[in-house]
């Protein structure tokens, strides 16, 4: 049976232990995030990643960011970029945005798809920061389906499949601001892959100036 958590009611503390339970006990959560509900799972389970599939149907091996929730949690992938790379991590998270970065040294390949070696993140504020746990992270609906904004909107038979679902009220509605930042360092370039809550304006100006 599924736990239902309302932050509203229950508190914030209260949020991010049972999300960080959930996840390290290798089960699979519905949270919000900054503009939408996600589903969560530990990156490093397959079990747990497969079973976020199956319940999207969604084909198996599509990537997916990994998000934080607490910067400290991100130190060692951030030691391992380059300077420009941290910089533009530093500049841009936490925020509505996905950083695609270089992962050379290939971590959380589970979410990775079929390039091992680039890696999408994010980092956020709201309700849950300070949870301890990353987690490989979808939006919360079938696929092709619109992703939700509000916990209500969220599919009923998705709420009763998962073990955790965390009602944090209404949020923005807009998606994250997807870059692709992995050749920074090596040639400066950058592309913004899909436009969401963060304007290309100010990717540009915390990237190169504007």
């Amino acid at each position: 049976m599924t736990q239902v958590i309302r932050i509203d009611r229950e508190g914030e503390q209260a949020a991010r232990e049972e999300l960080e339970a959930c996840i390290l006990a290798g089960g699979v959560a519905i949270f919000p995030a900054d503009g939408l509900y996600g589903l969560a799972a530990d990156p490093a389970s397959p079990a747990a990643i497969r079973r976020i599939h199956k319940l999207k149907g969604r084909p198996a091996g599509k990537a997916s960011a990994v998000m934080y929730f607490d910067p400290l949690a991100m130190r060692e992938l951030i030691g391992a970029l380059g300077p420009r790379s941290a910089e533009a991590v530093a500049a841009l998270l936490p925020g509505p945005v996905t950083l695609v970065i270089a992962n050379p040294e290939e971590r959380y390949p589970l979410a990775c798809g079929d390039d091992p070696r680039k890696l999408g993140v994010r980092l956020i504020e709201g309700s849950l920061a300070g949870a301890r746990c990353p987690v490989f992270q979808t939006s919360a609906n079938l696929s092709g389906d619109p992703p939700p904004a509000e916990f209500g909107e969220v599919g009923l038979s998705l709420v009763r499949s998962v073990d955790l679902a965390i009602d944090g009220g209404k949020l923005t509605g807009e998606p994250s601001t997807v870059v692709d930042i992995s050749r920074l360092d090596e040639d400066g370039s950058w592309e913004v892959l899909r436009t969401g809550a963060l304007p290309r304006d100010r990717v540009a100006a915390a990237l190169d100036g504007g």
